[in-house]
């Protein structure tokens, strides 16, 4: 009984990896369709994340059953009730993938981004699937420190998305406020989803330690700096 109990929480896990790769693979490809305005490809993300949404169901009722049947304590309860906030995150993630993408297809068959910003899109989308990949990773191998380094990688994206609004605050600033509704959309889709990844992460960390991640990060900064007085 107890390896089958703890086989059920392994493929809650399973299926939170599984979760992290599609949502990451989703912002990938979306980044790719609003660029290149690939409708077809723009669909396909479209379509897929209710893959996705069918994952977290599955989770969520397989979590819940596990609730109701083993009635877990201590770190059990602790993997089970992280690992329902985490697919919530990973399902969010989906969904802001799908607004990039739907954004594509709003514009179709026009782009929906400005040459000039290409470049700093192309980054965003790039960042926000490496940050999921690294939050896939720290689910995986439950590595605390990995999972405190996400907060600082996702420092670049925040500096990203500063980086559009100067664009649009520039006087020289030629597209029109369609387009600039879009691009200041399309800035908090990815810093948002940035925000999820992170999310992830400080949940591992919970999960791990049974502390919060911002107070591990504090205590962590105090021995530093006692050390280094």
């Amino acid at each position: 009984m107890r390896d089958a109990y703890h086989e059920e929480l392994d493929s809650i896990g399973d299926g939170l990896v599984e979760m992290a790769r599609l949502v990451g693979s989703a912002i990938g490809r979306a980044t790719t369709a609003i660029l290149d305005s690939d409708l077809k490809l723009a669909e396909s993300v479209i379509e897929a994340d209710q893959k996705v949404d069918d994952l977290q169901h599955e989770l969520e009722a397989r979590a819940i059953a596990l609730l109701a049947r083993q009635q877990p304590v201590a770190t059990d309860l602790r993997i089970v009730v992280t690992s329902l906030r985490m697919s919530a995150d990973l399902e969010r993630s989906g969904d802001l993938a799908q607004h990039v993408a739907k954004l594509a297809r709003l514009r179709f068959p026009a782009r929906a981004i400005p040459h000039d910003l290409h470049a700093t899109i192309l980054e965003m989308g790039q960042l926000a699937q490496r940050l999921m990949a690294k939050a896939a990773e720290v689910i995986i191998t439950k590595d605390v420190d990995l999972a405190l380094q996400l907060e600082q990688d996702d420092d670049a994206m925040d500096l990203l998305h500063r980086t559009l609004f100067q664009h649009l605050m520039d006087d020289r600033w030629k597209h029109g406020i369609e387009t600039a509704v879009d691009v200041t959309l399309l800035g908090r889709y990815y810093e948002r989803y940035a925000d999820h990844a992170v999310a992830v992460a400080k949940r591992v960390v919970y999960l791990v330690t049974g502390e919060h991640a911002d107070d591990l990060q504090q205590e962590i900064q105090s021995v530093a700096g006692v050390e280094g007085a």
